[in-house]
């Protein structure tokens, strides 16, 4: 099924804001997130940037030398991260995946957190199935539990627990590591983001919750509320 900006007022929105979405995220420096997604990831592997708003993390996966594919859902953002990385980006939504085997790492900086919660798990099945053996998934969410409206976007927000739930029904899958990161932007260090890895075919570590660390978070990334 198409699905349209009149249909999807989340999609509505980041159609009206690509410009200014653009601008705000282009330049976000997401160093730290980044060593810690690719100590996961083979040397000049294949990830998937799904969701990829600005390009920028595409752009810089590229330059470190890796092998990139790139979706976003918004047609217009979907151009101006093309016209940035040099490389088509493809219009997808995450519920639209239907790539097999093909990647080593799949980044999904706050973009899983606009799926609504009743197709979270068919849509990591389909990330699963997209991962290589042993490929890991990274993704964020906002800090909390349940679903949300806020100005015009709608959100699924995952707590550890949440998100332990959420894999366990998935069978692909299995939690690596979790950490917490403030929000870096000036007047808002209080709000929290869930940071995870999982990996297909990899055994699941518990404990990893680290509170208060202040690494890049993925708030001011994807110009998340």
């Amino acid at each position: 099924m198409i699905i349209t900006p009149t249909d999807d007022p989340t999609l509505a929105y980041y159609e009206d804001q690509a410009e200014t979405f653009f601008a705000e995220t282009v330049e976000v420096d997401m160093a730290p997130l980044y060593a810690r997604f690719l100590a996961h990831v083979p040397p000049g592997g294949h990830i998937l940037d799904a969701g990829c708003g600005s390009g920028r993390d595409a752009l810089a996966f590229l330059r470190l030398g890796y092998a990139v594919t790139a979706f976003e859902a918004s047609p217009t953002l979907a151009r101006l991260a093309s016209e940035h990385c040099g490389f088509p980006v493809e219009v997808r939504r995450f519920q639209e995946i239907d790539w097999e085997d093909r990647f080593d790492g799949i980044w999904a900086c706050a973009s899983l957190l606009h799926v609504p919660m009743v197709e979270l798990p068919e849509v990591l099945r389909r990330l699963g199935r997209a991962l290589k053996p042993d490929g890991v998934l990274y993704a964020s969410f906002k800090y909390g539990a349940g679903e949300r409206e806020h100005g015009g976007r709608r959100f699924t927000d995952l707590d550890e627990e949440g998100l332990a739930a959420l894999v366990e029904g998935v069978t692909a899958f299995a939690v690596v590591e979790t950490w917490v990161t403030g929000d870096r932007r000036e007047g808002r260090e209080g709000e929290r983001w869930l940071n995870a890895i999982v990996g297909r075919g990899l055994p699941i570590h518990a404990g990893h919750r680290m509170s208060g660390q202040r690494h890049e978070s993925s708030g001011p990334a994807e110009g998340a509320i």
